[in-house]
């Protein structure tokens, strides 16, 4: 029933589906259960690669994915399962697909819901088998439904990568090459899904070009948008610009990110870290988070969200949506790229922010800065803005030069109004590949030559893949100086802070809507919170 590559064992509800027995030719009636949101595992880690042997589902109870060690090519892969065909069966669904192509109106899928779509599909294919003659049992009906969901309202093979929440890349080479995917614990692997013609991969990245509302051609062959779920598409379209044919990445965007405590979980930072960034992010200090590409910048800046006090407004500006913030109180704002040569009608990164001062927040948030957009974020913070951002960079020194020189060209001294950098980094940790907040570095002067002065109060040596941190901050220091806190207050409120985190993690709070819950019943009645998890 499943495409697979060598024997395994099949899951209950898999199991199932194989034994449905065919009946007699359908009739017109509601389309066959799909669940496009199954429920999210937790996955185990595995110390030992070539153990690593788990499926789940993504489409149910159609797809599956299955990630295993494969002893002949000495490698985790990830193979999509999905309903296999017979010969006859494929001659049904490609005679149908055909007669769809002509009388499905893409316009009014466009106007439907979810559901509406999946009646539309299943009325028009049960309209085509009765006009066609065909006789098709209900089991075979079901397989050929999840392939007419997955090839006109779905994104094709892909269809099933882009439903595992586990999956934050989606990358394709060419032709004859398996598409890569980057998962959330077992990063790099290959699938077994490989488009071996050119003119089926060329006509996939016309349907990227049109879900993202963009047009592709010989003439225009590059392609850089956003889906309607917000995931950013890069994408070739001719052999003249990549020599294995078109081709395309997909970053995904995630729903549901992960929290502070899963974070800590992934043993990425530490709950120390956690409570330090939530005082600051409480008094409103600014961060920008460093790093390289991949390296979990956006996962972190999502995550220190949830510390902002409830009650506060927060604007966020992005080229591409991937933030997800947990309150009602935010008003997200995504750049928009001209049309034709001239670009009418772009809205920049500098446009937005430069509007958002204007529109009274509480925290501004910057998905990356890379440009002019900088020198605005820059006034809003010595304007009493508290910002968050990320920015391209592995170190304090890196980033000063960024600032400091073309495109950006900020002055040194405006340098000054930034008070920490957090320094994320990949890391290798017994033979895995993962993520690790590396350092941070609270900013303590920076002179007009450029030369900066800094503290570092948390670290990550990567010898025994631990964290270490030191009391003497120069952030808390300016908090007691701004607030009237003393020492021995802040300290003890960060302890606090940090059991807590720590006591969430022990109990697996990890929920994203519980997480949030905890945070903003602890900011109005902190004592409560501690009596609920034992603390006082």
């Amino acid at each position: 029933m499943f495409r697979k590559k060598h024997k395994q064992s099949i899951s209950a509800e898999q199991n199932k589906m194989q034994t449905i027995q065919p009946q007699a030719p359908i009739k017109a009636s509601t389309h066959p259960p799909i669940n496009l949101n199954p429920f999210i595992p937790s996955l185990p880690k595995f110390k030992d690669k070539t153990k690593i042997n788990v499926r789940y589902t993504l489409i149910a109870p159609y797809a599956s994915a299955h990630i295993y060690w494969d002893n002949k090519l000495k490698e985790v892969v990830y193979d999509v399962e999905e309903p296999v065909l017979n010969k006859n069966e494929r001659k049904i669904l490609e005679l149908i697909k055909q007669g769809m192509y002509e009388i499905v109106n893409v316009n009014v899928l466009a106007e439907k819901n979810q559901e509406q779509i999946l009646d539309y599909i299943d009325k028009t294919a049960k309209l085509l088998i009765t006009e066609l003659g065909l006789k098709v049992s209900k089991a075979t009906y079901n397989k050929l439904f999840y392939y007419f969901y997955r090839d006109f309202v779905g994104l094709n093979e892909i269809e099933p990568l882009m439903r595992d929440y586990f999956i934050e890349d989606i990358e394709c080479n060419g032709i004859n090459t398996p598409i890569y995917v980057v998962h959330r614990l077992y990063r790099n692997l290959r699938t077994n899904i490989v488009y071996k013609s050119m003119e089926k991969l060329a006509s996939f990245v016309e349907k990227l070009a049109q879900r993202c509302g963009k047009y592709v051609s010989y003439a225009s062959p590059l392609l850089d948008g956003s889906l309607p779920d917000g995931s950013r598409v890069n994408a070739t379209y001719t052999t003249d610009v990549t020599s294995r044919g078109p081709s395309f990445t997909i970053r995904k965007f995630t729903k549901i990110p992960w929290t502070p405590i899963q974070l800590v979980a992934f043993n990425t930072l530490s709950p120390e870290m956690l409570a330090y960034f939530w005082l600051i992010i409480q008094h409103k200090f600014n961060i920008l988070i460093t790093g390289g590409t991949g390296s979990g910048k956006t996962t972190l800046l999502n995550a220190l969200t949830f510390f902002i006090p409830p009650e506060a407004r927060i604007v966020s500006i992005e080229d591409t949506r991937e933030l997800n913030i947990p309150r009602e109180n935010w008003l997200p704002s995504v750049a928009r790229t001209g049309i034709g040569l001239t670009g009418i009608g772009e809205i920049d990164l500098f446009t937005l922010l430069k509007e958002s001062f204007r529109q009274r927040p509480d925290y501004v948030i910057v998905g990356e800065v890379r440009g002019k957009e900088a020198y605005v974020l820059f006034q809003g913070m010595a304007s009493g803005h508290a910002s968050i951002s990320t920015i391209h960079a592995d170190s304090v020194e890196a980033v000063i030069k960024r600032l400091e020189t073309p495109p950006i060209e900020l002055s040194p001294t405006l340098l000054n109004v930034l008070d920490v950098v957090a320094i994320m980094t990949h890391a290798v940790v017994k033979n895995q590949e993962t993520r690790r907040l590396k350092q941070i570095v609270e900013i303590v002067e920076v002179t007009p030559d450029g030369t900066a002065y800094t503290n570092t109060p948390f670290i990550w040596n990567p010898a025994d893949d631990r964290f270490y941190f030191r009391v003497e901050s120069k952030v808390f220091e300016k908090i007691m100086a701004r607030y009237g806190i003393s020492k021995e207050e802040l300290l003890k409120e960060f302890q606090i802070r940090t059991k807590l985190i720590y006591e969430m993690y022990k109990r697996k709070i990890f929920d994203f809507y519980e997480v949030q819950a905890v945070i903003n019943e602890y900011y109005k009645d902190p004592t409560s919170v501690l009596k609920k998890f034992g603390l006082v």
